[in-house]
């Protein structure tokens, strides 16, 4: 098995692949299948060590081929074998056909599918559709995905749950929800953003030990980050060292009723390393601001004027955590929107920027999926169906670096491929997150970090960040619990 690559391929990419492999390298489609139904056996094996009876779902083509050379390694290794298959197996060709021989020549016969079948295995093995999917899935298949997914048997997916769109993370009406998922050759976009993380459970991936010139004519799609990597950033301070050396953060908001988004924004850049943060304000929540953080310089602003003698000292601006829309709101943006200071956008000023402002390659924007529509003139539904498209609009359109939070937060700038941040947990679904991320990534500009840098370190750091804090659990979290995981992150080792 090898870690799970950085680089994330789309369908098309991963049969451009299989289709080099086979032909430039000479390597016997045959062998690609048997290697992966060896990977996924040896996954079971590991996976579900007391598995006694396993039933394996086929379909078509090679994802049915790869689920044939399971049941037949099963078989050999003592296990009860049951198969089923949605598609008359005197219609498969090549490959498939072959493994499929293979099994039947052991004295296999295909079983009926039947409820008590599915509960009354160890293990279930979904080679029903793997990557060949690209419609709403129908009929048949769509019962026996139901049934499936009722059932209380564990699933493991050969290579994508059968259902889920591997471009996107988008589900075709139903999907296979597996509890793991063995992926080959390359590891598909879609598993790792949208539907993708639910539907895929554990991920493994094999290479089948295809060389690695195969990969050189082929571009990737995407990249998962690697926080391993990224906190590599975090080098140790000079001893003689002072608060001016880690920049001045600016961060405006907190409009009446919402002081909390921009104390946890302040905070948060304190805690990510931020030598000062300066918060402006409403005046009347300037003193709660002040006690409940005193490290926190506040500015109020009656009438949503900024001290030009401040946007004189700062490195970095954050704005828009509990903005609101009113003219208080909108004179804050529209003076940020005059410098050139390196910039944060999110929450409320994402929702007054308007589509005729011009793309600008100072500032970072942070929507979420219901933001990122409103700036595309779209639907939420829209922008989740395809989210890798959503986040290259949104940079084609406004420049800079574009955050498209979510599950699978993706980071977009020119010159480079979707980031994709594989870290976060459903503990994060809640107030103030937000406003957290872009206190992060607002003193990671305000430190030295490029606005690209910032953006693809900040994300990790902040889902990293929540993942250890829900090791006390995901019910019940709030964002200010980020603040002392987010302190040890950045003091690596």
């Amino acid at each position: 098995m090898a870690q799970i690559p950085n680089q994330l391929y789309s369908v098309t990419a991963t049969r451009q692949l299989d289709k080099i492999a086979i032909e430039d390298f000479k390597i016997p489609g045959y062998s690609l299948m048997s290697k992966a139904g060896d990977a996924v056996f040896k996954v079971l094996q590991n996976e579900f060590p007391l598995a006694k009876r396993i039933l394996v779902c086929c379909g078509a083509g090679n994802n049915a081929g790869d689920g044939y050379v399971v049941a037949r390694l099963a078989h050999k290794a003592g296990l009860d074998v049951d198969l089923v298959s949605l598609t008359d197996v005197s219609k498969l060709t090549g490959d498939a056909q072959q493994a499929y021989r293979d099994w039947k020549s052991l004295g296999h016969q295909l079983s009926r599918i039947t409820a008590e079948l599915l509960d009354h295995v160890d293990v279930i093995v979904d080679a029903l559709l793997g990557t060949g999917v690209d419609r709403e899935v129908t009929g048949d298949w769509k019962k026996l995905i139901d049934q499936i997914n009722n059932a209380t048997t564990p699933v493991i997916a050969v290579d994508v749950p059968s259902g889920l769109n591997a471009d996107t993370g988008d589900v075709f009406g139903v999907a296979v929800k597996a509890d793991v998922t063995v992926s080959f050759i390359a590891q598909k976009k879609g598993l790792f953003t949208y539907m993708g993380p639910e539907y895929s459970g554990r991920l493994f991936f094999y290479d089948l030990n295809v060389p690695p010139a195969v990969y050189k004519s082929v571009v990737s799609d995407a990249a998962l980050l690697d926080w391993d990597n990224l906190k590599t950033q975090f080098v140790k301070r000079h001893k003689n060292s002072h608060k001016g050396d880690f920049g001045h953060v600016l961060v405006i908001g907190g409009d009446y009723g919402m002081a909390g988004a921009v104390r946890l924004a302040g905070e948060a850049a304190l805690r990510t390393g931020a030598g000062m943060v300066t918060v402006l304000t409403r005046p009347e929540h300037v003193s709660v601001i002040t006690a409940g953080c005193p490290e926190l310089m506040v500015v109020g602003s009656g009438k949503g004027h900024i001290p030009q003698d401040l946007l004189t000292k700062i490195q970095s601006i954050v704005i828009g955590p509990g903005l609101g829309r009113d003219s208080w709101s909108m004179n804050l943006l529209a003076q940020v929107l005059q410098t050139r200071i390196p910039k944060l956008v999110d929450a409320d000023a994402l929702n007054l920027l308007t589509i005729e402002d011009p793309a600008r390659d100072d500032w970072v924007l942070t929507p979420h999926p219901g933001e990122a529509a409103r700036l595309l003139e779209l639907s939420s539904k829209d922008i989740q169906q395809n989210r890798f498209w959503a986040v290259d609009e949104l940079q084609q359109q406004y420049g800079g670096v574009i955050v498209l939070k979510g599950c699978g937060s993706l980071i977009r700038y020119q010159g480079a491929v979707a980031d994709v941040c594989p870290y976060g947990n459903p503990g994060m679904s809640t107030a103030g997150m937000g406003d957290v991320l872009s206190g992060v990534i607002g003193a990671l500009i305000a430190q030295g970090f490029s606005l690209a840098a910032a953006a693809r370190t900040g994300v990790c750091l902040h889902a990293r960040a929540g993942d250890l804090a829900a090791q006390q659990g995901e019910r019940g979290m709030k964002a200010s619990d980020l603040f002392a995981e987010i302190r040890t992150l950045v003091n690596p080792g």
